[in-house]
């Protein structure tokens, strides 16, 4: 059984061009070629393309997951074991990491100043008194909470509509990546997610590539940020999610 490019991109939730990365770099290299010259997988093929994506969701740079993959050395149930032992790792971290606060949504608890027509003004029909007792009851006791509530209490709605504008105009310089086919470990896109953990250490908390990645999965984890962020283009959570893990480990590996 073998099967196409777009195929396999469809089963795995990946673009083609990411497929056509894997195999220009030797990462993924299709088993068999059609007459006429096109990639057909095979299901050890896919195999390995789930090995690579679960190496990918923890952050592990495309170099590494390829020695990983091709050490003699290792069996298909030693690769499972490691990825249970980084996922349970993974899921821990989170667990202690739960005060971290998405960017837009802060800035719009925060608003606190603003009036009501102001508000609507800086953030449309996204009301932030809504979610600020939530924020509060979530994150109250930690020292981003209390970070943001102190930098952002002088915030005058000039700001607001400035930090609004930032974040727009950072969407929307995702969403190009996204429509132009670039792998959320580009450099484009890794480049578009440090200038997103620095426009959150500059206008609310201090945020290092730690606390970042454990935003990146509350956006996908939360379906609130996932469709607040798909609403932009659908899959930009995840899109955005995985630029940060990528962009944190190539700043920290």
């Amino acid at each position: 059984m073998s099967y196409s490019v777009g195929q396999v991109a469809g089963y795995a939730g990946v673009t083609v061009r990411t497929l056509h990365h894997y195999d220009d770099i030797g990462l993924l290299v299709p088993s068999e070629r059609s007459h006429a010259g096109h990639r057909r997988y095979s299901d050890a093929d896919l195999d390995r393309l789930q090995q690579i994506l679960f190496y990918r969701e923890l952050g592990f740079p495309l170099e590494e997951v390829a020695a990983l993959l091709d050490d003699p050395a290792a069996d298909p149930h030693a690769h499972l074991r490691r990825q249970h032992e980084l996922l349970t790792a993974r899921i821990e971290k989170l667990e202690k990491m739960a005060a971290a606060v998405e960017h837009a949504m802060e800035a719009r608890n925060m608003g606190i100043n603003l009036t009501p027509e102001e508000k609507f003004e800086v953030f449309g029909d996204f009301d932030p008194d809504e979610h600020q007792e939530e924020a509060r009851e979530r994150w109250g006791d930690t020292d981003a909470y209390r970070q943001s509530q102190q930098r952002t209490a002088s915030y005058t709605k000039e700001d607001w509509q400035r930090i609004q504008n930032e974040v727009d105009e950072l969407t929307r310089r995702f969403v190009a990546l996204m429509e132009a086919g670039e792998p959320a470990d580009s450099e484009g896109a890794m480049d578009a997610a440090e200038d997103h953990r620095q426009g959150i250490a500059r206008n609310h908390y201090d945020c290092g590539y730690e606390l970042h990645t454990c935003l990146g999965e509350m956006y996908v984890s939360d379906e609130r940020f996932t469709q607040n962020l798909d609403a932009a283009r659908p899959g930009f959570a995840v899109y955005l999610r995985d630029a940060i893990l990528a962009n944190a480990a190539r700043h920290t590996s």
